[in-house]
């Protein structure tokens, strides 16, 4: 009930904008309003946006900063058509079909029953357990490469926002980035506090490779918890690089 009440309470929100109701007719896509509070309160630049699954997220970027370049990289080619569909004619988006991983070459992406919940990993008892309908129901391969094989270091501007939403590759997506890493101004990635996937990295990991990296952990959004014991499962975590502290 929770989550239906919820999802009504997004739906009215979307209808109100004019192109989030072009996302909801034309892809079926909804915005990522729930990011709104980490979009419009930095000016930002560039968005490298790591699991666009079909523009969720790239649209409440379009809405929130809408001169900011976005570059993306969704592998699965259902939501990577909708992706295209979805912002076909704006040159300030480019999609790359292929996941972020430390070394080239295919692997093995699990599809959930619901496709935003596929991942690189193989899918856990307790993701299928907390979010009903996201069990594992096929299996494909997909291109990966780091993302140094994408982006270039002087593309890169002083106001650029990497969004990492990958189901537990959140850290191998981190070491996939090279020296990128430090580059970026702001770091924003989900991660979960328990195991949802075979073998992923927790929070405290994700949090003490950006710590050695130059950042600081800068807001926690969007928790997620159990829906009895309130048992928190995951959130998004916002990260700044330690440096913009002095800047003036």
């Amino acid at each position: 009930m929770r989550e239906l009440i919820r999802k009504a309470g997004k739906l009215l929100l979307l209808i109100r904008v004019p192109l989030f109701r072009r996302g909801l007719w034309r892809g079926r896509v909804a915005a990522g309003i729930e990011h709104k509070a980490v979009l419009t309160t930095r000016e930002i630049d560039l968005v490298v946006d790591v699991g666009a699954n079909r523009g969720q997220f790239s649209l409440a970027v379009r809405r929130w900063q809408p001169r900011a370049e976005i570059v993306a990289f969704e592998p699965l080619s259902g939501p990577a058509d909708k992706y295209e569909r979805l912002f076909a004619g704006d040159s300030r988006v480019r999609l790359h079909r292929i996941a972020i991983a430390p070394a080239a070459g295919r692997m093995p992406m699990h599809i959930s029953g619901s496709e935003d919940a596929s991942s690189l990993l193989a899918i856990g008892a307790l993701q299928a357990k907390h979010f009903p309908g996201t069990r594992a129901t096929d299996e494909t391969m997909v291109d990966a490469a780091p993302l140094t094989d994408f982006v270039d270091a002087k593309r890169i501007a002083k106001s650029a926002l990497l969004k990492i939403d990958v189901q537990g590759f959140e850290l191998e997506v981190l070491k996939a980035c090279g020296a990128l890493l430090p580059l970026f101004s702001w770091i924003y990635v989900e991660a979960s506090f328990v195991p949802l996937y075979d073998g992923q990295s927790l929070v405290d990991e994700v949090i003490a490779h950006l710590d050695r990296a130059g950042f600081k952990l800068a807001g926690v959004f969007n928790l997620q918890t159990t829906a009895e014991e309130r048992l928190p499962l995951q959130a998004d975590f916002l990260f700044e690089r330690r440096e913009m502290d002095t800047a003036v």
